[in-house]
């Protein structure tokens, strides 16, 4: 519940903040990306500490290593926040977030439908629910700025590949 509720929050704040500001030209799209980040910092920060035996236990049983999985997922969930914020990482950073998202999704179902005694927003809807609009995020984030880079007609790799016109 956490994580949903400090990209909300974060969300919000950078909203008004870019509009008592007047910048960037879109806040909205700025505001989801600050609230992103925050939330993987967050989240990447619980797999080294408070909740890393939980964050272990949930990893499928079919997955080797559970307490590597758990730190590079870490990592990367840090990696990919801080690259939310550089704009030449941006691109990179929201695909990163995305897959990573996707790939992790195994994992709560795992701990939704093994897991005993749950609060409420553990169990399966409420799990997929908040994985849904964490995803949207990242997906809104993606699609901005690849929007954002075609209108100003950069031209990188990242973005050839994204449109799938690499080759």
């Amino acid at each position: 519940m956490e994580p949903l509720v400090t990209l909300v929050a974060v969300s919000v704040v950078a909203f008004v903040v870019c509009l008592v500001r007047g910048t960037p030209a879109a806040p909205l799209r700025t505001a989801v990306r600050t609230g992103l980040a925050a939330m993987f910092l967050l989240t990447g920060f619980v797999h080294f500490a408070f909740l890393r035996a939980d964050l272990v236990a949930m990893v499928p049983p079919w997955l080797p290593a559970p307490g590597l999985l758990v730190t590079l997922t870490g990592l990367a969930e840090w990696a990919g926040a801080i690259g939310l914020l550089v704009p030449r990482l941006r691109l990179l950073a929201a695909g990163g977030l995305t897959l990573l998202l996707a790939v992790m999704f195994p994992a709560n179902v795992h701990v939704a439908l093994t897991g005993e005694n749950l609060p409420w927003w553990d169990e399966l809807p409420w799990r997929t629910a908040m994985q849904a609009i964490f995803l949207a995020a990242a997906v809104t984030v993606l699609v901005g700025e690849v929007r954002r880079r075609s209108a100003k007609g950069e031209s990188s790799g990242d973005l050839e590949v994204v449109r799938g016109n690499a080759g």
